[in-house]
């Protein structure tokens, strides 16, 4: 097959996230298979515009502002005469309304809707133009196959008016045999972490609220990641007293951020929805807790109980409640990390592929 893939970012670019790390690992994979595959996105400072990354032939164009208004005549004077068997739009941010491109087969590929949560990020006209654009989802993209990362995804999509016959959910994978367990690394006092952007809807501001309560002595919580909300975040940790407690790591390569969760009591994540939760798998498969918020997609990346705990969202204290229940209880860091490894086991990139590449056959076959 000739695939073209269309998402804001690779993973190459300083703000790559879960969306480009899902990209790489199915696409790549589906490149090695034999099909050409090639990806259009957003430049950055620095990047060629066009690559090789993982087998796919990168083209970039724009910057991450003024992409979509690069992308479509990047395609329609250029690449369409490529003559793909399907388009797939990466839908992670604002929509790039691929329907008016006129492609001969279009996939919409979604993790997550902003939605209301826009407005949490972002001042209220650029909040109100990301809620708008996603308003015409049924209209423009209603005829077209979808592709879902979880059940609640494909559940925001639904309350959208995209019926539910048109959505396959696919769930994200974890590489179980980079990412594993060595309960020999596990720090000896109470570590809790964060992996992710520190952008304020992540609302990393909670995780420091609720380690601030936890009121454990040695107990620290390492923060690694990259965004323009860490100043704000630094800047509470000193006001709550906890700048000898919490360290900002920044951005970690793969072998520091798999020694952080090998280390770690329990990684902690209070983001109010998300696609599916990458890190928190990529933590499991660690043999590491996860303490998350119930809230969309991240339920269906922890096992209350099992691999780690849910706790209401927004809720500092309930979070601090269960940091301190492991503190209290040690023995329930293994426990609950085993059953993470279990569960992450479930989960691979293979199988992700698998099914990707088994929706893409059937939409082109019909």
């Amino acid at each position: 097959m000739r695939i073209l893939v269309v998402n804001w970012q690779d993973r190459e670019n300083p703000q790559a996230g879960g969306a480009e790390v899902h990209l790489h690992e199915v696409f790549g994979r589906i490149a090695a298979r034999g099909h050409e595959v090639d990806l259009l996105c957003s430049g950055f400072p620095g990047a060629d515009p066009e690559t090789v990354l993982d087998g796919i032939r990168v083209f970039r164009v724009g910057t991450r502002y003024t992409f979509p208004m690069h992308a479509r005549a990047c395609y329609e004077e250029g690449l369409e005469r490529n003559g793909y068997d399907v388009v797939i739009e990466d839908l992670n941010k604002v929509p790039l309304y691929t329907p008016r491109w006129q492609v001969k087969r279009l996939v919409v590929l979604v993790h997550h809707l902003f939605g209301a949560t826009a407005f949490r990020e972002v001042p209220i006209p650029v909040a109100a133009a990301v809620w708008l654009s996603e308003r015409p989802l049924a209209s423009l993209y209603g005829g077209h196959p979808f592709q879902a990362v979880s059940e609640s995804t494909a559940e925001d999509l639904v309350e959208r008016g995209i019926p539910r016959r048109m959505i396959r959910v696919i769930y994200n994978g974890v590489d179980a045999q980079m990412y594993t367990p060595d309960y020999s690394q596990r720090a000896p006092g109470p570590t809790f972490a964060y992996l992710g952007r520190l952008k304020r809807y992540k609302r990393v501001d909670i995780v420091i609220r609720a380690f601030a309560q936890l009121n454990a002595g040695g107990a620290t919580l390492e923060i690694a990641g990259q965004g323009d909300h860490r100043a704000a975040l630094e800047a509470l940790g000193r006001s709550l007293g906890l700048q000898d407690r919490v360290r900002f790591l920044g951005f970690v390569n793969d072998d520091e951020k798999i020694a952080l969760l090998r280390r770690a009591w329990a990684t902690v994540m209070a983001s109010p929805k998300e696609g599916w939760g990458i890190s928190n798998l990529e933590s499991a498969a660690c043999g590491t807790p996860v303490i998350a918020g119930d809230s969309p997609g991240i339920r269906e990346s922890v096992v209350n109980g099992e691999t780690g705990f849910l706790v209401p969202p927004a809720d500092a204290s309930a979070f601090a409640a269960a940091m301190r229940g492991l503190v209290a209880q040690p023995d329930l860091v293994r426990t609950l990390g085993e059953g993470g490894r279990r569960f992450a086991e479930q989960f691979t990139w293979e199988r992700s592929a698998d099914e990707t590449l088994e929706h893409l056959e059937q939409v082109i076959a019909a």
